[in-house]
């Protein structure tokens, strides 16, 4: 199970700097605008709200490799928490999408890590 737990983290952690890249380097450029379906007027007006968002998905990635690399498994809940709750309130208020890409994800690992214990 411990080797589950891990794989789990990992992929959610690599998901989040995915994130970060797709909000901070490629919002404003011809990929992101395909990936939400964005205007050139929109993406450019919004590159600035998205750049903060993608950091914060970089600080939920940090946290959940520092989990990792020093086992601590209490770092590890903490940053899937924060991870489920984000992904729940993104997947209320912007899409419900992202209640698959990043809520469900994050909660699967939130249980595989929790039964290490």
């Amino acid at each position: 199970m411990n080797l589950v737990a891990a794989i789990l983290v990992v992929l959610v952690a690599a998901s989040h700097l995915g994130f970060l890249a797709l909000e901070m380097f490629f919002w404003d450029h011809p990929f992101g605008r395909k990936q939400f379906k964005m205007t050139p007027e929109y993406s450019k007006a919004s590159a600035s709200l998205a750049a903060n968002q993608g950091l914060y998905n970089g600080f939920l990635a940090a946290g959940l490799i520092w989990g990792l690399l020093n086992g601590d498994t209490s770092i590890k809940i903490f940053f899937l928490t924060c991870v489920v709750i984000a992904g729940i309130y993104g997947g209320l208020t912007a899409r419900k999408t992202i209640l698959y890409i990043q809520a469900l994800p994050g909660l699967l690992a939130l249980i595989a890590v929790y039964l290490t214990r």
